[in-house]
């Protein structure tokens, strides 16, 4: 199964990072200035998803260096680049926004602060202050797309994502992908929650997209769609069927019923984003993660062990390695050309 250790990841994430020549501020430099900041996306920072990842990666760089941080919490668009303008002007170093929604205002702000370091979460920003950190999401759906046809019982499976944007539609083309894969005759059902940012939130939305599926005869869904999310895997868990949580390891939430997590590591980004900048060593560019970079994947815990078989893990193996070697290309939904694989 997909390997998920921290030191792992870190040491490859950080090569990866920091295998340029350092820019910017050294240790001591540092260390008189202020403390790293996070700007989240919306939804909120314990959305036990997406943000809270980030949220997990910060609280580690302070458990281990000491140092504090600043963050806030947006509840509309307008706030985005009035939060990191404050935390420039503040001298917060490095400020991390996450989400892709922030990508033109923190293109916008970067430039009137030249001299600050920036970081942004799941999408590009190209600028000599930015570093920008994305993921291949299409390879952890397209494992999580197999796990979902190999459990499926009814030969239905669904798919619910938060805001209707090309991020989401790209989750939904990695795991149409995966389940096709695995079995070509299985059938998705797919449903966006919304076309604002108030789709991230909407758990009660969320139970009725997946009350709506169940009744199809779909037995297990995928909810890339933040605390909206929550709705999915709580109807899920009453109606005895299976469900597989985005972004943070949820099997805890609704542990026998949640089939799997497709991870995305946020928190060692946020983390190792920080750090380098402690030490002297940010810099900027683009970092890709994927299943190579064990920056996606599936969560296998004690809550899902009962769920998947031998059987089920030998095959994801399988299709990892496959991945990882560059045998199988896993389809990357684009605009012009929609989902092909």
């Amino acid at each position: 199964m997909t390997r998920t250790s921290t030191h792992r990841f870190l040491r490859r994430a950080c090569l990866a990072m920091l295998a340029a020549p350092a820019l910017g501020m050294g240790v001591g430099a540092w260390a008189q200035a202020s403390q790293p900041a996070v700007v989240y996306d919306a939804g909120g920072k314990f959305d036990k998803s997406f943000n809270e990842a980030a949220y997990n990666g910060i609280e580690r760089f302070k458990k281990e260096t000491g140092i504090g941080y600043l963050d806030f919490e947006i509840s509309n668009d307008t706030q985005r680049e009035q939060a990191l303008r404050r935390m420039a002007q503040k001298g917060a170093n490095p400020i991390i926004a996450i989400g892709f929604a922030h990508t033109s205002v923190l293109e916008k702000v970067a430039k009137q602060f030249p001299k600050q370091q920036f970081a942004l979460i799941d999408s590009v920003v190209e600028a000599p202050n930015v570093q920008s950190v994305v993921f291949k999401d299409q390879e952890g759906t397209f494992l999580a797309g197999m796990l979902a046809a190999m459990a499926s019982k009814s030969g239905k499976v669904g798919f619910i994502g938060g805001m209707d944007v090309p991020l989401i539609r790209r989750f939904q083309c990695g795991y149409e992908h995966g389940i096709k894969y695995a079995n070509p005759k299985a059938e998705l059902l797919a449903n966006m929650t919304g076309t604002t940012p108030a789709a991230w939130n909407d758990p009660t939305r969320g139970g009725e997209l997946a009350k709506a599926q169940f009744s199809r005869g779909v037995d297990v869904i995928f909810a890339a769609a933040g605390a909206t999310g929550l709705g999915v895997y709580q109807t899920a868990k009453d109606q005895g069927k299976l469900a597989i949580g985005v972004d943070s390891n949820q099997n805890h939430l609704q542990p026998g019923t949640m089939l799997t997590s497709m991870v995305k590591r946020v928190d060692n980004a946020v983390y190792t984003i920080a750090m380098a900048a402690k030490n002297g060593q940010w810099k900027p560019g683009t970092v890709v993660l994927g299943v190579k970079e064990q920056g996606v994947g599936l969560a296998m815990d004690q809550h899902n062990a009962k769920l998947v078989t031998p059987e089920m893990k030998k095959r994801l193996q399988a299709a990892e390695a496959d991945i990882v070697s560059g045998k199988l290309k896993v389809a990357l939904y684009s605009a012009d050309g929609g989902c092909k694989y």
